[in-house]
């Protein structure tokens, strides 16, 4: 799985927590989840909750902290399923 189709699939995990809808169309891996998609932290909880199911992984809490990004949470994931970026 490579980091495109994990950015696609991130989109459809983050749509319905995101208040900015066409922001998300829009998304890179330079979005910020918080500034650019108007999160809030409670859903973020969520969010790393749905990645968890959809991708059969665990996020520990050092790494869930570095997932403000779109990038950084596709670098989690990549490292949590153990694939090469």
């Amino acid at each position: 799985m490579d980091r495109t189709t994990i950015l696609t699939e991130l989109k459809k995990v983050l749509a319905p927590y995101t208040e900015n809808k066409e922001m998300l169309d829009g998304i890179s891996e330079e979005t910020d989840l918080v500034k650019d998609l108007k999160i809030n932290s409670a859903n973020l909880v969520d969010i790393i909750i749905d990645a968890e199911s959809k991708y059969n992984i665990e996020i520990d809490l050092d790494s869930a902290e570095k997932m403000y990004k779109v990038g950084s949470c596709i670098d989690v994931i990549i490292d949590k399923m153990n694939l090469s970026a």
